[in-house]
């Protein structure tokens, strides 16, 4: 078991093809990251961020993060989720995540598995979910997305790498 990669939060369950305008509406776009974050979700489930807490995880269906490119990912780091757990990604909106150094781990039928509220473990190193004695296992994170995550980000693991300059990642 990997300890490091065994994360665990209560779950908030959203649908399929929740796109990157309800996670993150235009009018925000030109707020700074906390104000911004404020209303993350707020097409779809108003009032979320006052529910959401620190370590909780996001599943979602199929096609999670269609749309455009808007960090979404660093707007739900900044509110704490700890993990996006989905059927399928949007590919642009995974890499947008794994490059903010947010877990995102791929898991056909999770929401077979999961109901809102509920408490889940993931394990993206060795690619399982669990909820009580229920298991699903999915395709483990490979190791060069796994150092992403434990550097930040892409920009932070390129620095500590020596590719940027410290600037780069700052801001």
């Amino acid at each position: 078991m990997s300890d490091r990669w065994t994360i665990t939060g209560r779950t908030w369950v959203v649908g399929d093809s929740v796109d990157t305008d309800a996670m993150y509406p235009g009018y925000a776009m030109k707020l700074d990251v906390p104000e911004a974050a404020r209303h993350v979700f707020y097409a779809l489930r108003p009032g979320w961020v006052d529910e959401v807490a620190p370590g909780d995880i996001v599943v979602a269906g199929r096609n999670f993060g269609i749309g455009s490119s808007r960090p979404v990912a660093a707007l739900m780091r900044h509110l704490g989720v700890a993990a996006l757990i989905a059927e399928e990604f949007n590919s642009l909106f995974l890499r947008n995540a794994v490059n903010n150094g947010m877990p995102a781990l791929t898991v056909p039928g999770i929401r077979d598995l999961v109901t809102e509220g509920d408490e889940l473990t993931v394990d993206l190193a060795e690619g399982w979910a669990r909820v009580a004695d229920r298991r699903i296992d999915a395709a483990p994170q490979p190791a060069l997305v796994l150092d992403i995550l434990a550097a930040g980000g892409l920009l932070p693991r390129l620095v500590a790498d020596g590719y940027l300059p410290a600037e780069a990642a700052a801001g």
